[in-house]
C-alpha cells in the first residue's frame, strides 16, 4: 500500500515540471498520500534534502501550474552512480554513491521514487530500480528525444518560444534583404529545428540527423532571389553537422562522468558567415539559447504535463513501478525502463550521444520530415 512517495526533477529546467509536480501531488492527496520533494534533483537525493509538497492553502504547490523552471529545484551534473568527489587535498576521484541514496529512500520510508527528467535521468532511475527502489519515470526534455514515447513535456513550449522568434526574425529579414539565422537547442536530435521550422515558414532546416551541405542551401537561398525574394530564414539545430565535418563544441564541462558533458553551439554563426560568403547577402545569426527553457508552459504542455503526472501517481498506486509514463498513439501508457534505456545496459554508464544511447530522433520517413520537404524547407541535402 502507497502511503508515502517523493519528486525529483533532474537535468536542464523545462516549462512544466511545476504542472506534473502538481498532478503527482493533487492526485496523492485525493488517495490519502504523502508527497515530498527532493531538493535540486538527484543531488537532494544524495543529501537526503526534501520538502512536504502539498497544494493546501498557501501550500508550495498551490498556484503553480503557469510557473515556468521547478519549485524544488534540478541538477545536471548529478550521476551518483559515478559522483564525482573532491577530496581535501583537492584530489578528485569519483564514487557509486548509490547506495545512500538507497538508505535515504528505505529511512525516509518512501514507496515510490518519481523521476521527472530526461534520458540521463531515467537510465538513473532504471539502475535504482534494478537495485530495489521502487521508481515511475516521467519523460521531461525540450529536446524530445527521450525513447519509448511520442512526446516529452516541454517540448512544446520550447517548440512555440522558436516559432515566435522565426516570425520576428521573419519581418526583419524582409526588411533588410538578410539571410536571418536562428540557432536552436534540441542536442543530437532535431525535433525543434524541423518542428519550429514548418511552424514559423522558414526556408531552410539543418537537423543533426541530416549532415547538410552549405553549397545546397546557399542554391535554395539563389533561387528565391531569382524569384524576387531577398531574404531567407534559416533554422540550424545546435547538433547540425556538415557532411564530411563534425558538430560545433561550445564548451567541454567538467561535471563528472557518467553525464553528457559537452555543451553544444555555435553552428548558427558558422552557417551565417558562409551563406553570406557564398549568396552574397548580408546574413545575421540569433542564438536562443536559454529563452527556449525559460517561461511559462503553453496550453499543450500544461495538459501533458498534467496527464503526465496523475498518471504516474495512479500508475504507483497500482505498483507498476520500474516503469516510464509515455504517450503511445496519442494515449497514456507506460513502458519498461529495461526498454527505454535499451542497450544501455552498464550501470552508471554514459548516456547521450554514443553508441549504445537509446535516444528517440528523427527519422526520414517521419511525417515532419515529408511536411518539410513537401512545402518546400530545404533539408541541406
Amino acid at each position: 500500500m502507497i502511503k508515502k512517495v517523493a519528486i525529483l526533477a533532474n537535468g536542464g529546467d523545462v516549462a512544466g515540471f511545476n504542472a506534473v509536480i502538481r498532478g503527482i501531488v493533487k492526485t496523492a492527496e485525493n488517495s490519502g498520500v504523502e508527497c515530498y520533494g527532493f531538493i535540486d534533483g538527484y543531488n537532494g537525493l544524495l543529501k537526503n534534502d526534501y520538502v512536504r509538497l502539498s497544494t493546501a492553502e498557501a501550500g508550495n504547490a498551490e498556484g503553480i501550474l503557469p510557473k515556468g523552471g521547478s519549485i524544488i529545484g534540478s541538477s545536471t551534473n548529478a550521476n551518483v552512480f559515478n559522483y564525482k568527489v573532491v577530496n581535501e587535498d583537492g584530489s578528485v576521484e569519483y564514487k557509486d554513491l548509490s547506495d545512500v541514496c538507497i538508505e535515504n529512500v528505505k529511512k525516509d520510508e518512501f514507496d515510490c521514487v518519481f523521476t521527472l527528467g530526461g534520458d540521463g535521468t531515467q537510465k538513473s532511475a532504471r539502475d535504482f530500480s534494478l537495485k530495489g527502489i521502487n521508481v515511475i519515470g516521467v519523460p521531461k526534455t525540450i529536446d524530445n528525444d527521450v525513447a519509448c514515447t511520442d512526446i516529452t513535456f516541454g517540448y512544446n513550449t520550447a517548440v512555440s518560444v522558436a516559432m515566435d522568434a522565426i516570425d520576428r526574425l521573419h519581418t526583419t529579414g524582409e526588411t533588410h534583404h538578410r539571410i536571418m539565422v536562428l540557432e536552436v537547442m534540441g542536442r543530437y536530435a532535431g525535433w525543434i529545428a524541423l518542428e519550429a521550422a514548418i511552424a514559423g515558414g522558414a526556408d531552410v532546416a539543418l537537423i543533426p540527423e541530416i549532415p547538410y551541405d552549405i553549397n545546397r542551401v546557399a542554391e535554395k537561398i539563389k533561387n528565391r532571389q531569382k524569384r524576387g525574394k531577398e531574404f531567407s530564414v534559416v533554422v540550424v539545430a545546435e547538433g547540425a553537422k556538415p557532411k564530411d565535418g563534425d558538430i560545433v563544441v561550445e564548451n567541454v564541462r567538467d561535471n563528472g562522468k557518467g553525464v553528457d558533458n559537452t555543451k553544444l553551439g555555435g553552428i548558427g554563426p558558422v552557417v551565417a558567415k558562409q551563406l553570406e560568403a557564398l549568396t552574397g547577402l548580408e546574413a545575421r545569426n540569433t542564438t536562443l539559447g536559454y529563452m527556449q527553457r525559460g517561461g511559462t508552459p503553453t496550453a499543450f504542455d500544461r495538459v501533458l504535463s498534467t496527464k503526465y503526472g496523475t498518471a504516474a501517481m495512479r500508475f504507483a498506486l497500482e505498483g507498476k513501478f520500474g516503469n516510464l509514463v509515455v504517450i503511445k498513439n496519442g494515449k497514456i501508457d507506460y513502458a519498461s525502463l529495461e526498454d527505454v534505456v535499451g542497450q544501455n545496459k552498464e550501470i552508471g554508464a554514459v548516456s547521450g550521444n554514443t553508441a549504445v544511447s537509446n535516444q528517440r530522433k528523427v527519422t526520414m520517413d517521419d511525417d515532419l520530415v515529408k511536411t518539410a520537404r513537401s512545402v518546400g524547407i530545404n533539408l541541406g541535402d
